[in-house]
């Protein structure tokens, strides 16, 4: 899972070992807060997935990790299954015109971006926690329990 970490002037998607591997990335992520234009909710990534890893890894349905390029512009994505993303478009960042993350604290940062900033950078969840906002994820669908027929005899001949 990436760190979000949020202050006055940029947002920082901090990789693991794994995912700059994965990513072929060697550094961070770095996006200035001028350069977010919109930020959004959604419940499957895959489908903002535009174009073909390069540099990256995609499994499909299982992860997709890195940058993927497109005649639209370059997206950087870390996606993992069907969980709750974030969709961030941005307007003049040197390297990306989209991020994709999968992040359970999708509503924090939303909330966090409409917060003035502090000097430090702070992770995403303890800014929104500062503010007095507490982030609500959707609650999981309901999944009905499996049923299994009941055996039948066999017909007796």
């Amino acid at each position: 899972m990436v760190t979000l970490l949020l202050d006055s002037t940029r947002l920082e998607v901090v990789l693991s070992g794994a995912e700059r591997v994965l990513a072929f990335r060697k550094g961070n992520v770095e996006i200035e807060r001028s350069a977010i234009s919109k930020v959004q909710l959604t419940d499957d990534a895959w489908t903002w997935l535009r174009g073909v890893p390069s540099p990256g890894t995609h499994v499909r349905g299982v992860i997709a990790m890195g940058t993927w390029r497109s005649a639209g512009g370059d997206d950087f994505a870390i996606v993992r299954r069907r969980r709750p993303s974030v969709v961030i478009d941005l307007d003049g960042h040197p390297e990306f015109e989209r991020i994709i993350l999968t992040t359970r604290h999708g509503l924090a940062l939303v909330q966090a971006l409409r917060v003035e900033g502090a000097d430090e950078p702070a992770d995403v969840v303890e800014i929104a926690a500062e503010t007095g906002t507490t982030p609500v994820q959707p609650a999981a669908p309901v999944r009905k329990p499996r049923t299994r027929k009941a055996p039948t005899a066999a017909p007796v001949v």
